[in-house]
């Protein structure tokens, strides 16, 4: 099973978080998760503010 720190391992890894890796999180984040995933969306959350990392949704937005 994916976990949400494996998510976010890529995400910072490539600078970029998919649209289907941010539905894999919402969906994963419905579930339980220990103390080392809530730091790592934590961290997630921190990149994607700071510009380190992208989300495609947000790019999609922005196209008008």
């Amino acid at each position: 099973m994916t976990r949400i720190r494996d998510v976010v391992r890529q995400a910072l890894a490539t600078g970029y978080l998919t649209q289907e890796a941010e539905n894999q999180l919402r969906q994963l984040l419905t579930t339980r998760y220990d103390l080392e995933d809530f730091k790592a969306f934590m961290t997630l959350q921190e990149a994607a503010m700071m510009g380190r990392v992208k989300q495609e949704s947000r790019e999609k937005c922005n196209i008008v």
